[in-house]
C-alpha cells in the first residue's frame, strides 16, 4: 500500500520546525500538523489489522509515532518529512507488538526471530505459491530447522490457546473443563485422621454425647433421655467436650 502525500502537510510539518518553540504559533502549528498527517498515521497503522489488535488501539500507538516524528523532525538532515515519518511510525508499532502484545515475556531474541519468520512465511508464499515448510523457511533465513522451530513455538507465547477452546471440534469438553481444582475432601481427610486422636482425650460420657450430636444427629433432649442426664446438663457436657476439642485439634471444625 504506497502512502502519498501532498505539498501542503510537507509544508506543515516544514513550517513547524521553522517556528521557534516560544513563538506564540508554534502550539497551533504543530496541533495542524498532526491533523494534516493523521490520515497516514492510521493507514499505516491499518497494516497491522490483522494481528488480532483493535484498529483503535493501533491508530493510538501510530498517533503516538506521528507525534514522536513532528516533535524529532530535523529537515537540515536532507530527508523530508514523509522520509522520516513513516519509519517513526512504523517503528512505534513494531515496538508495541514486540514488547507489550506478548501474554508470556519470552527472550527478545525468540520475538526477534518469530517476527523474521513472520516475513519470511509472507515472502514464501508469493515466491514458491503455497505454504512454505520449516525447511523452506530455515533456508530462506540462513537458520537451523531446530533453530526456526523454535521461534514457531515462541509464538504460542503471543496468543495462548483460551481456556473456553473445545478438546475436540466435536465435542462440549473445554480445555478448562481438563484443569485441575482444589478439592475439599483433602481438608476433611486430614480433619478425620486428627479426629480419632482427639476423641480419646475425651471422657467415656463426653464421647457418647459428642458422637450422639453430631454422628447420630440426636437432639440434646435426646441424648440426656439416652444418657440418663438433664438437657441442661447435656448442654454444659457437650460446650466442655468440644472445648476440649478444639484445643486438641487447634481449630474452630466444632
Amino acid at each position: 500500500m504506497a502512502i502519498t502525500t501532498t505539498d501542503n502537510e510537507t509544508d506543515l510539518a516544514t513550517a513547524l520546525v521553522e517556528t521557534p518553540r516560544d513563538d506564540a504559533s508554534w502550539a497551533w502549528k504543530r496541533e495542524q500538523a498532526i491533523t494534516a498527517w493523521l490520515p497516514m498515521a492510521k493507514r499505516l497503522a491499518k497494516r497491522y489489522s490483522s494481528r488480532g489488535v483493535e484498529q483503535e488501539d493501533l491508530n493510538q500507538v501510530a498517533v503516538v509515532g506521528l507525534i514522536k516524528a513532528i516533535d524529532g523532525f530535523e529537515p537540515e538532515r536532507g530527508a523530508d518529512f514523509a522520509g522520516y515519518a513513516i519509519p517513526t511510525i512504523l517503528g512505534e508499532l513494531r515496538r508495541h507488538f514486540r514488547d507489550r502484545m506478548w501474554n508470556i515475556r519470552v527472550p527478545r531474541r525468540l520475538q526477534e526471530l518469530n517476527m523474521a519468520i513472520n516475513r519470511a512465511r509472507g515472502e514464501l508464499i508469493q515466491t514458491i505459491g503455497r505454504e512454505p515448510t520449516v525447511a523452506d523457511i530455515a533456508g530462506h533465513l540462513g537458520l537451523g530447522e531446530e533453530e526456526v522451530i523454535e521461534g514457531l513455538e515462541g509464538a504460542h507465547a503471543y496468543r495462548p490457546t483460551s481456556l473456553s477452546a473445545p478438546i475436540v471440534a466435536d465435542g462440549d469438553t473445554e480445555l478448562g473443563d481438563t484443569l485441575g481444582a482444589r478439592d475439599p475432601g483433602f481438608a476433611e481427610t486430614d480433619l478425620h485422621l486428627s479426629l480419632g486422636p482427639a476423641l480419646e482425650s475425651l471422657t467415656d460420657r463426653e464421647r457418647k454425647i459428642v458422637t450422639l450430636r453430631f454422628f447420630g444427629n440426636l437432639t440434646q433432649s435426646q441424648i440426656g433421655e439416652q444418657v440418663g442426664v438433664s438437657q441442661m446438663h447435656v448442654s454444659r457436657l457437650l460446650a466442655q467436650a468440644l472445648a476440649k476439642l478444639r484445643t486438641r485439634l487447634g481449630s474452630d471444625t466444632f
